[in-house]
């Protein structure tokens, strides 16, 4: 039988933990089973979830209640009984269960067959390496900052000043909605001229991901369009309009872009120790399966920064083998120049190093900026301090006395 297998974590008396699990196992499935007539038990033995493992901590009782503890376990749910869909799925494993009480989705284990039926990134790491021409260090992302109410000559010159500096990829912020300032197509066709005139005067080729919005109906066609433009990659805040339109986006043969997927709103949904569903599963393994080509998440560091056990599994479930191409992790919020060798250290080569303010902060703007980071780059993969390397790169020095670093 094929199944796939959830894993949840929740509280319960340990008396009554191992009842609690077959009741979600049956709730979820067929509704009950002792009761049922053998003939009934028979026909019905292929659509019943059944309980995999339970694991009790009596060392970790509940905040408020102490009768009870943190149980942990596994339920595997027959392919059978839904559609092979991200959507369908979720409902089945924890649709009318996300409602009733403390209880935390933790991850979700697609057996071959399953996994087969999602495409996973068009690109992959590999793929936006190609595209790239990066294949020996970590590829350097910014951000435009500020642009709301600005113009595109506003935008045209942000973008080019990180072009300037050597950043591989800037992307739109994902706050920048299609406006009368800054229409989405004119971001693509001005952006792309920018980007071809800096790639003629230094060499280097930046990538532009221009954020993908509107109604979830009009999403394909637009990204068609963005294609037509010229467009090099799409950003999309996955968590607001759904993994079912990503992988739709990224299955369309017409599209063919790189997706970045944004975790905008998936703070509703992971920052909570109890209840909803946890960044693993939610900025991981769901993000891949549906296809995005790389997977931004808070980074260890910053301000809004996820625990280094967290952004771990995530990283682990985006690049672990499998079927699927991985994704490229994307650590993001509060990196600066002087984090890029616990970046690299945290992350390794196959990561993409993200900042905003670390960039535009820089006292010689986005430029020094981005030249900051790619001087931090090249230093700790030459085995250098950056305190060294700051010797002889004024904007890397100057970063340094900013935000600190060694």
């Amino acid at each position: 039988m094929t199944t796939i297998t959830a894993d949840y974590t929740s509280y319960s008396t340990p008396q009554q933990a191992a009842r609690y699990a077959e009741n979600i196992a049956l709730g979820l499935t067929i509704g009950t089973w002792t009761n049922l007539p053998t003939l009934d038990q028979q026909q019905l033995q292929q659509h019943k979830g059944e309980v995999k493992s339970l694991e009790i901590f009596d060392e970790q009782p509940h905040p408020y209640d102490k009768n009870k503890a943190k149980i942990q376990f596994s339920i595997s749910y027959p392919t059978v009984n839904f559609s092979p869909d991200i959507p369908a799925i979720l409902t089945t494993v924890f649709g009318k269960l996300s409602l009733d009480g403390e209880i935390k989705l933790q991850d979700l284990h697609f057996g071959a067959s399953l996994l087969r039926a999602f495409p996973g990134p068009r690109f992959g790491i590999e793929g936006i390496r190609d595209l790239t021409q990066v294949y020996n260090r970590p590829l350097l992302m910014s951000i435009f900052k500020t642009v709301i109410g600005r113009d595109l000559p506003y935008l045209a010159t942000q973008l080019r000043a990180q072009a300037e500096g050597g950043v591989d990829i800037v992307k739109d912020d994902e706050i920048l909605f299609d406006n009368p300032l800054t229409p989405f197509s004119k971001r693509i066709t001005e952006g792309k001229k920018i980007l071809q005139e800096t790639y003629e005067q230094t060499g280097h080729r930046t990538r532009y991901a221009v954020n993908l919005t509107g109604r979830t109906f009009d999403l394909r066609d637009k990204a068609r369009l963005a294609k037509s433009l010229g467009a090099d990659a799409l950003l999309l805040n996955v968590h607001t309009y759904g993994y079912d339109v990503l992988q739709s986006l990224v299955e369309d043969d017409d599209i063919a872009l790189p997706i970045l997927a944004h975790p905008a709103l998936s703070g509703a949904f992971i920052s909570a120790e109890r209840v909803g569903i946890s960044a693993q599963l939610a900025l991981g393994t769901l993000t891949r399966i549906a296809g995005a080509d790389l997977s931004l998440f808070p980074s260890p560091y910053g301000n809004v920064a996820l625990a280094k056990q967290t952004t771990d599994a995530i990283a682990q479930a985006l690049t672990a083998k499998n079927s699927l191409k991985a994704t490229f992790p994307v650590p993001s919020a509060g990196i600066h120049p002087g984090l890029v060798p616990q970046l690299i250290a945290d992350f390794g080569m196959d990561c993409v190093i993200n900042a905003g303010g670390g960039i535009h902060g820089h006292p010689n703007g986005a430029v020094g900026g981005a030249l900051a980071f790619r001087q931090a780059i090249d230093a700790t993969l030459q085995g250098l301090t950056l305190t060294e390397a700051a010797s002889q790169h004024r904007d890397l020095q100057q970063a340094l006395i900013l935000w600190g670093g060694q």
